[in-house]
């Protein structure tokens, strides 16, 4: 039976999208962000996998892009401009901390495995930003939230957010070869467009609202979807990132318009970011997993102590408990879908050695599993060693 393009496409889509509901069901019953699993589906399906999708590549493609968009889009949703300006004030010195302690292994081993320079800026990137979204479900579903740590730990993130707007800008001008001086027009750029969308969303927020805000949803939904893709391909088009001015935009829509801005999108963001995953996983070849796997293991533990240092240190000077302090280290382990997202530019752009992608994949999928693991079981070892050490100086008391 002849089996048409089309036809084939349909079967290939229908299998992948009813693939990823599963693996997503399992990593919820297991307690588990599903960004590892998707990456082991993308490993499955894709160069040197069990099976290849040859059909629907186009369609990934496209949807992992707007998956990147809605993913930095729903981030810039989730703070005010002046949560933000707020959270620098508050978290910068332990941001610079962050910054310092976690980017350098990243860079260290890339530059130890031979990926160049270009392929140790992205590293410093992938090792650099804690996964927001898997912190936020692990501090909501640990009932956390109203911790006196947590506010130090959503400082922290904020700071790694807007690190990314000048990230992102600088990796982008690297991969594209440019020479110094148009990378630093385009840093500056970059900078310059940071301070506008903060000055325009602190004074002017309500307009930039009401022009995408709309009481019906599906009118709702097409200026939203629009308005980020048209800003997003602008901002490509002029080598600043289009994760950046996704970003930005999210960041200018204020108030009550964000909210629902927030839970209209939500789905779609899940959907096409799982795309990005598995794209990202079909584009690393399984067999070239296994040289790195040791290195990724090295960066593991080595930026598992890094953070829970940063948490730890920044919680201390928030006047946090022992036991708070360990909580705000553990919650900033996870990393997940930005270090995907800094790593598949830089695989996208043809920049970096096959290792770069294998490295990356491995990395992101043990961190995106110690995280969580670590938040839930840090309280019940802290409260073990606590209690060790008051009875041991209980005894010598008593000797």
């Amino acid at each position: 039976m002849h089996v048409s393009a089309t036809a084939m496409a349909l079967i290939q889509l229908g299998a992948v999208f009813f693939g990823l509901g599963v693996l997503g069901r399992i990593a919820a019953k297991i307690g588990l962000s599903p960004i590892p699993l998707y990456l082991l589906g993308g490993l499955v399906f894709g160069t040197g996998g069990l099976v290849e999708l040859h059909e629907v590549d186009g369609f990934i493609h496209i949807a992992s892009e707007i998956g990147v968009v809605l993913l930095l889009l729903l981030l810039g949703l989730e703070y005010t401009a002046g949560e933000l300006v707020t959270g620098m004030r508050k978290s910068w010195p332990a941001g610079l901390l962050d910054l310092a302690l976690n980017a350098t292994p990243g860079v260290i081993v890339a530059l130890m495995l031979g990926l160049g320079p270009t392929g140790a800026i992205a590293m410093a990137g992938v090792t650099y930003i804690s996964s927001s979204g898997i912190v936020a479900k692990v501090l909501n579903d640990l009932g956390r939230l109203g911790n006196r740590e947590t506010p130090t730990i959503l400082s922290i993130l904020v700071f790694e957010d807007l690190a990314m707007a000048v990230y992102l800008p600088v990796l982008t001008a690297v991969l594209a070869g440019v020479g110094f001086m148009a990378g630093m027009t385009t840093v500056g750029i970059a900078l310059i467009a940071v301070t506008l969308v903060l000055v325009i969303a602190l004074r002017y927020g309500k307009y930039v609202s009401a022009i995408v805000a709309s009481e019906d949803r599906e009118i709702f939904l097409l200026k939203l979807l629009g308005s980020a893709l048209l800003v997003a391909g602008i901002a490509s088009a002029v080598q600043v990132s289009a994760a950046v001015g996704a970003f930005l935009l999210g960041i200018a829509i204020s108030d009550s318009t964000a909210h629902d801005a927030t839970k209209i999108l939500e789905p779609l963001r899940d959907l096409f970011a799982a795309m990005f995953f598995v794209l990202f996983g079909l584009s690393t070849d399984p067999a070239s997993i296994p040289p790195v796997l040791g290195w990724a293991v090295l960066l593991a533990v080595v930026t598992t102590v890094t953070k829970i240092a940063t948490g730890w240190w920044a919680a201390k000077r928030a006047g946090a408990s022992q036991l708070g302090r360990a909580r705000a280290g553990t919650a900033l382990v996870a990393r997940g879908e930005f270090s995907i997202v800094i790593a598949g530019l830089a695989v996208a752009a043809g920049a970096v050695p096959s290792e770069f992608a294998a490295l990356a994949t491995t990395y992101v999928l043990l961190m995106a599993i110690i995280g969580p693991i670590g938040a839930r079981v840090v309280e019940p070892v802290m409260r073990m060693t606590v209690g060790r050490k008051q009875r041991v100086q209980v005894d010598q008391l008593a000797e």
